[in-house]
């Protein structure tokens, strides 16, 4: 396989737009597990903390769709921020890019993931689609942030 400078520029942009597409899944997850992957400082146990609350959260039935504003609004700041520390790890982009990149994503994965939760929920329940989106934001986030 023959690497050009556009190839390999394209990887920093691939990963931080599936770090995107995660935080339209679970607001809290990708930052969590980015900050606790690369600096282990306080910040990271507050957004760890902030993700397990989420996950509680979501199994709620009252809680508000992901794309209601405010929850919409909160994905869209939680991409902008993994894109643009995940910008900064990878050096391959700058970081104003990754953070549109990853807003982006944020954006797409919020309504795609709102269709296969509620079709996940009419096959399996509010818990059980609850949690195996929970363990997909994880196992991908670890991915992702563990590639960069």
């Amino acid at each position: 396989m023959e690497f050009t400078l556009k190839s390999v520029m394209a990887v920093p942009f691939l990963l931080v737009f599936l770090l995107g597409l995660v935080c339209g899944l679970r607001t809290f997850t990708a930052p969590a597990v980015l900050w606790f992957m690369r600096h282990r400082g306080p910040w990271a146990y507050v957004l760890v903390a902030a993700a397990v609350f989420e996950y509680y959260f979501d199994l709620n039935p009252k809680a508000p769709p992901r794309t209601d504003f405010a929850s919409l609004l909160c994905r869209l700041i939680s991409g902008a921020f993994v894109g643009w520390w995940a910008a900064v790890a990878t050096g391959g982009i700058t970081p104003v890019s990754g953070a549109i990149v990853a807003a982006v994503g944020a954006l797409i994965s919020a309504y795609a993931s709102l269709a296969v939760r509620r079709r996940a929920i009419a096959a399996i329940g509010n818990n059980a689609s609850g949690l195996l989106e929970d363990i997909v934001a994880i196992a991908a986030s670890v991915a992702i942030v563990a590639a960069l």
